[in-house]
């Protein structure tokens, strides 16, 4: 009998079809055709009627909501507490717990149990899911990862259930807690509350408790990974990246909190006590975060805060975290080289470290590809929309389209109340966007594009005017 090896049965695959498959089937295509099929899968087992409460849903609300799920997106065309029956709300809670983490992840971190290893292909899937760099201990990060997940997810549950159970029985209450809980920290922000926690608006227990989940779950596990083991004395400094996003999340939550206030202090905010003010100023700074929770009616805002609300849901969570967005380090890099150009620098320089310039290149096309994704999703919702009325009447479907968009492509799942009357091309275009803010739309193209091994020429240089 002869030993299997880390890459198991596939070496019982005819050669001729193991090089098909290896040259066919990249690292960014294998992560993205795992997320198209628990999409796919999800949305029929929703379709079926089980998962309703009366009658079944129709194709695409349950390819919508699964894509919404998978995609830990958490905007939704029907009610989840009132349209779902228990088995189609715990499917839900499967769907986002596996969109948050990964399909792949559950597999390599079952591999890695067994003691099998992962096969490379995982494991540059793994990195750079994960990772900012690649490093030997992969096995015990993926390990943390699911142990610091559901110790998350246990303390969020136990703090909600206490709460909880003040309004509902106590299996209610738990069943409750636990949907909140991992919706949270998988920053997927699904509620079987039809005004999502707007009840709890003045709770502290509820808004702070799903607020820990939502930053907890939107650092980054290498960001968990290194805190942990630089209080335990096994890493002697922090990296970069850890400072970058520690940083810019400070700054993001706090300087959201305090403008959120001052814009709605006199609308919105006005006639609430001080409690809820403060409580909701600070839960709508953290949760376009990209979490979709909210404890005020959206669709109130005032047009400066849901501006401030579009610019923290396109910068969203941070790298390899359950959250979306262009992330945390993209814009702090962007502002760097912009920071660094007005300086005259042609350097980037932070934390006494220069940041390689492929990586500004990088940050650079992710911002142009996520602005243009955006853009296109945007023009489809308008080009798809019903244009029977006067254009002057239907002027707040820019903004609300623009929101929608935003909120779809950063995976939040905040609405101004408009999910549920788009119409089907509309939903379909934002279920591509949700996925396509997922993967990345860099990954998206580079997974399409055709690998070619043809060499690149360099020509005589010749500048062009620009700015």
């Amino acid at each position: 009998m002869q030993p299997r090896n880390a890459a198991g049965s596939r070496d019982h695959l005819p050669w001729h079809l193991r090089v098909l498959i290896s040259h066919h089937l990249s690292p960014e295509r294998i992560f993205i055709l795992s997320f198209a099929g628990i999409i796919l899968l999800g949305g029929l087992v929703l379709w079926l009627p089980f998962s309703a409460t009366s009658k079944p849903l129709s194709a695409v609300d349950a390819l919508f909501t699964s894509a919404s799920a998978v995609c830990v997106t958490g905007l939704s065309p029907i009610d989840l507490g009132r349209d779902l029956s228990t088995a189609g709300q715990v499917i839900t809670i499967v769907l986002f717990q596996v969109g948050g983490l990964g399909i792949l992840t559950f597999s390599a971190v079952f591999f890695v149990i067994l003691g099998r290893g992962l096969a490379s292909k995982e494991r540059d899937i793994m990195q750079s899911v994960f990772l900012y760099a690649p490093r030997r201990d992969l096995a015990s990060i993926l390990k943390f990862v699911f142990l610091s997940t559901f110790l998350y997810e246990g303390a969020g549950t136990l703090l909600l259930w206490l709460r909880l159970a003040q309004d509902f029985p106590p299996g209610q209450a738990l069943f409750h807690a636990v949907y909140l809980a991992i919706s949270a920290f998988n920053n997927c922000g699904f509620t079987l509350f039809s005004d999502s926690l707007v009840a709890y608006q003045g709770d502290p227990i509820v808004n702070l408790t799903i607020a820990a989940l939502i930053v907890a779950g939107g650092i980054g596990f290498i960001v968990h990974y290194e805190l942990h083991t630089r209080f335990f004395g096994q890493q002697r400094r922090l990296s970069v990246h850890t400072k970058v996003v520690l940083v810019a999340t400070a700054v993001l939550i706090v300087g959201g909190a305090v403008l959120f206030f001052v814009f709605e202090h006199n609308r919105i905010l006005k006639d609430l006590p001080w409690q809820n003010r403060v409580l909701a100023s600070l839960f709508q700074a953290i949760t376009p975060r990209t979490a979709g929770f909210n404890t005020v009616d959206i669709g109130l805002l005032a047009n400066e805060t849901i501006l401030l609300m579009i610019t923290l849901m396109f910068i969203g969570a941070s790298p390899g975290s359950t959250g979306g967005g262009v992330k945390t380090t993209s814009a702090s890099l962007l502002f760097l080289i912009m920071w660094s150009r007005l300086r005259g620098h042609e350097e980037v320089n932070i934390f006494n470290r220069t940041i390689p310039r492929e990586l500004l290149q990088r940050t650079i096309s992710i911002m142009l590809a996520a602005s243009l994704s955006v853009c296109f999703i945007m023009s489809v919702l308008l080009l798809a929309a019903d244009h029977s009325g006067a254009p002057a009447a239907s002027r707040h479907l820019f903004v609300e389209y623009i929101f929608e968009t935003t909120s779809a492509f950063a995976t939040v799942g905040l609405s101004m109340n408009l999910t549920a009357s788009l119409n089907t091309p509309q939903k379909l275009a934002i279920i591509l966007m949700m996925f396509a803010g997922r993967v990345g739309p860099l990954t998206l193209a580079f997974s399409l594009a055709r690998i070619s091994a043809k060499k690149s020429f360099t020509y005589a240089e010749e500048g062009v005017m620009v700015g």
